[in-house]
């Protein structure tokens, strides 16, 4: 049996409720996440979308799947779902962007995977298992080095994010390379882009075959699917290891079948990237491993794999690839490796990097310096990852004790092959409407808890997900909603004391009580509520189940502050980018907001939309241009203490007159805070930021020229819309601060 919402009771909602809309919400909904109806020749409206997702989601629980279902159940999963429709619908929450897109959709009930944010995988040898992947030159349990390469890839390609270790434990397990086979990349002249692979370094097919059939080399012919690429990039990475794959002289990959630039990919959605991005990425992993012939590799050289592969996907249109490496703070050749400006703009850019340490570390001075120079790298505490949940609850020994990583963006600790599973309250518009707010978390709770219940391709991650059950329930709004519940900021002001230890001086903060035990609430009713769920369901309760996600594309649905980040200003220019032939650019130009080309990419637009803050004429409201650094650091640690036992997401801005209390706040969070990211703030002298600040008068100014709704011109102007516009590019939109999370 199958849940569904009925058209009159959807209808009823949407006279009841209307959408918490932010100023850039429905734009932001139409261009990111409405899915094209090719039955109907038009994009979905929102109450499709959250009917999509909805029904998506809830008929995961198994016990749908057994045979007969009891009415009761029955009846109970109907009007769960009902709810979560009006929740949804109203924007009082929502799933995470990847949910928004997928669920519901075929792709997704073949591949549960697409449903998750982002994975993490240690980069070692490792069995590819029973997986959807497993190169025809292996059996299912034999380790392999392109393994860990492999699952990256296909995760990205499926649109989420990855977070991947090179610490030396890990790539110490590599065996030294001890082949240097010559790479051949060969097209077909019936493939329209043979001109631009061969261009990019491919020969043409029936010329090479002349010449060499009979003669022996390691081939494949690339499959025009995602398992295709992943596949031939695997024996590219094995044939440098002869204990893998026999001795080899030559590695021959046939990319003929590879559909042409712009054709549509059905299942995820989008277009095609043509062979050219793959062809040019093969030859630059195989530069890579060459390079490093007769020794291990280095943390360096995984990371460059690992970003090739990104930059690769970037060019695959709908996909944001979205990495996280982690290494070593002792490392040198890692923590500096951003300091090549040519490969840094050729490919280093694809992660965000972060060092590992321990709680005892204290030497910050070399890592806050890089800091200060380009923002990175983050520290990720593992030490509080394995034996905290929230701090609030103590030292819990080994709690978490396999986690090995966390996602692109830091918010969840994950263990190898395990994803991030996650699901957003803004509590500020629940209240607004009037929710019971234990209903909305358990809602939550219970959402999550059925992605788990989904389809996963890879053995290494279903037996994760079905031992862990982790979920994330995080909360955006957070800054505007305590200063509109509680009258004052988290943090309500400092004492001063002097560390004994170190003779640092340190800034203690004073939190806001009130705040705090509604904090703790909120997390009691996610316990509760996984607790009763696991028990109806017999599976295991999640290891851990709340977090705070940076939310940089969702929260802009509501229009609400960012996670647990303060905006950006009182007042800003929010700028976005459209392919030129974006449906959506007639109807904002006519509403009167500047459309003007993008300085930096061609058949690019950039829109400017005037934004004020949620909280802006608050007489306590601080913005991210004018809060200290000990806030944020105080702040972070207050979520970390009373509501999220995963991490939380935090990209700390600071004032260059502050770079020099960076090492000092570190050293004081050391045992509060599992994830950190530092950035300089950055509002004023870049063409086209996507965030500028402006002063109400401008603000208002802009305003003024605003003549129409977005949505009504763009519903007036497409009564009826052609099948070439459903294929459009998202262009530069991110769920991170630091630009880390995909939308997708």
């Amino acid at each position: 049996m199958r849940i569904e919402l009925s058209n009159a009771y959807i209808e009823s909602i949407k006279k009841e409720v209307k959408p918490h809309w932010g100023e850039l919400g429905w734009v932001t909904y139409k261009r990111t996440y409405a899915r094209w109806l090719e039955n109907k020749q038009r994009h979905e409206n929102w109450a499709e979308t959250v009917k999509r997702v909805v029904e998506g989601n809830v008929n995961l629980d198994p016990r749908l799947h057994g045979g007969t279902v009891p009415a009761d159940v029955f009846l109970e999963l109907q009007h769960e779902a009902e709810r979560l429709f009006k929740l949804i619908y109203g924007l009082a929450s929502t799933p995470s962007g990847r949910n928004l897109w997928i669920s519901g959709t075929d792709y997704q009930k073949r591949v549960g995977d697409a449903l998750n944010n982002c994975w993490f995988i240690a980069i070692r040898p490792q069995a590819y298992g029973d997986s959807v992947i497993v190169p025809d030159y292996l059996t299912k349990d034999r380790k392999a080095v392109s393994m860990p390469f492999s699952f990256l890839f296909d995760e990205l390609m499926k649109g989420g994010g990855v977070g991947f270790s090179v610490l030396e434990k890990n790539i110490d397990q590599i065996p030294e390379i001890d082949q240097k086979p010559e790479l051949v990349v060969l097209i077909g002249k019936k493939n329209r882009d043979y001109g631009a692979a061969i261009e990019a370094g491919a020969v043409d097919a029936d010329d090479w075959y002349r010449v060499h059939r009979g003669e022996d080399y390691l081939l494949a012919e690339t499959a025009d699917s995602r398992e295709g690429w992943v596949k031939s990039n695997a024996l590219l990475i094995d044939a440098h290891f002869a204990e893998i794959t026999g001795k080899a002289n030559r590695v021959v990959i046939d990319v003929t079948n590879i559909r042409e630039k712009g054709k549509r990919i059905h299942g995820f959605g989008g277009v095609a990237a043509g062979p050219a991005p793959f062809v040019e990425m093969l030859f630059s992993i195989n530069q890579v491993l060459s390079g490093t012939y007769g020794r291990r590799l280095t943390s360096v050289d995984c990371t460059d794999i690992c970003n090739l592969i990104g930059k690769t996907v970037v060019a695959g249109n709908v996909r944001r690839s979205a990495e996280i490496a982690l290494g070593g703070p002792e490392d040198n050749g890692f923590v500096t490796m951003k300091q090549d400006q040519e490969k840094l703009m050729d490919h280093r850019w694809a992660s965000n990097n972060s060092v590992i340490v321990r709680s005892d570390f204290e030497d910050y001075e070399a890592i806050a310096d890089s800091i200060s120079k380009n923002g990175e790298p983050g520290i990720v505490n593992l030490d509080i990852i394995h034996n905290y949940g929230r701090l609030a609850d103590g030292r819990q020994e080994g709690i978490d004790g396999e986690a090995e990583g966390t996602n692109p963006c830091g918010e969840i600790s994950l263990c190898n092959g395990e994803p991030c599973n996650l699901f957003e309250v803004f509590p500020l518009v629940a209240e607004m409407q009037n929710w019971n707010m234990d209903e909305v978390f358990t809602l939550a709770t219970r959402y999550a808890k059925r992605v788990t219940f989904s389809r996963y391709d890879w053995e290494v991650s279903r037996k994760i997900i079905e031992k862990n059950r982790r979920i994330g329930i995080s909360m955006s709004s957070i800054q505007d909603w305590i200063l509109k519940k509680f009258g004052q900021r988290l943090v309500t002001g400092f004492r001063k004391e002097t560390d004994a230890a170190t003779g640092d001086a340190r800034q203690i903060p004073v939190y806001n009580e009130a705040a705090a035990r509604t904090v703790d609430g909120f997390y009691k009713t996610v316990i509760q509520a996984d607790k009763d769920y696991s028990e109806t369901l017999g599976c295991s309760r999640s290891i851990k189940h709340t977090t705070v996600k940076p939310s940089g594309t969702v929260s802009k649905l509501a229009g609400v502050s960012e996670g647990m980040h303060f905006s950006f200003d009182k007042y800003i220019i929010q700028r976005i980018r459209f392919q030129e032939s974006d449906p959506l650019i007639p109807a904002i130009q006519k509403a009167g907001y500047p459309v003007e080309k993008d300085a930096y990419s061609d058949h690019t637009l950039v829109a400017s939309f005037p934004v004020k803050a949620e909280g802006a004429e608050m007489d306590d409201f601080v913005s991210a241009n004018d809060v200290s650094i000990e806030e944020q650091f105080a702040t972070q640690a207050f979520l970390q203490t009373y509501w999220s036992d995963n991490s939380v997401s935090c990209t700390i801005t600071f004032h260059p007159e502050e770079k020099d209390r960076i090492a000092g706040l570190f050293r004081q969070y050391r045992k509060s805070c599992k994830s950190t990211s530092l950035l300089p703030y950055s509002g004023h002298g870049f063409v086209q930021a996507p965030k500028e600040p402006i002063n109400r008068a401008q603000y208002l100014g802009m305003k003024d020229q605003v003549i129409g709704s977005v949505q009504d011109i763009y519903n007036e102007m497409n009564p009826g819309q052609t099948a070439d516009q459903k294929y459009l590019e998202i262009v530069g939109q991110t769920d991170c601060v630091g630009g880390a999370c995909p939308v997708r």
